[in-house]
């Protein structure tokens, strides 16, 4: 495992957000959901896909609060433009659990 300093870490920026709508993504190569995100006034609405289909349904997805990196460029992903990355772990069969805080917090808080 490769170590990081400080300075390395501080250049991820990993935001909590709420999310705000949760749509299918039928055009994905795997089953995934096109999520939208909520920041907060400072970063914005931030759109992103995410392959989450397998422990998560729309309808417990939305007001959920995550933790997204809002800092990789823009991606094309088939039809969408993902604006950050949902942080999740992986399971040993490949799903995946949000990564989430326990309690709710403003929208925008910077993880660090």
């Amino acid at each position: 495992m490769e170590e990081i300093n400080w300075s390395d870490f501080e250049k991820v920026i990993m935001c909590s957000g709420t999310i705000v709508d949760v749509q299918n993504f039928p055009k994905a190569r795997k089953p995934a959901y096109i999520i939208t995100v909520d920041f907060g006034p400072s970063i914005g609405v931030k759109k992103s896909s995410a392959q989450i289909t397998d422990l998560y349904t729309k309808d417990e997805l939305i007001g959920k609060q995550i933790i997204g990196v809002i800092n990789f460029p823009v991606k094309q992903i088939g039809p969408i433009m993902s604006e950050f990355l949902i942080t999740g772990l992986i399971n040993k069969n490949g799903t995946v659990v949000l990564a989430v805080p326990d309690k709710e917090v403003e929208n925008g808080l910077r993880l660090g």
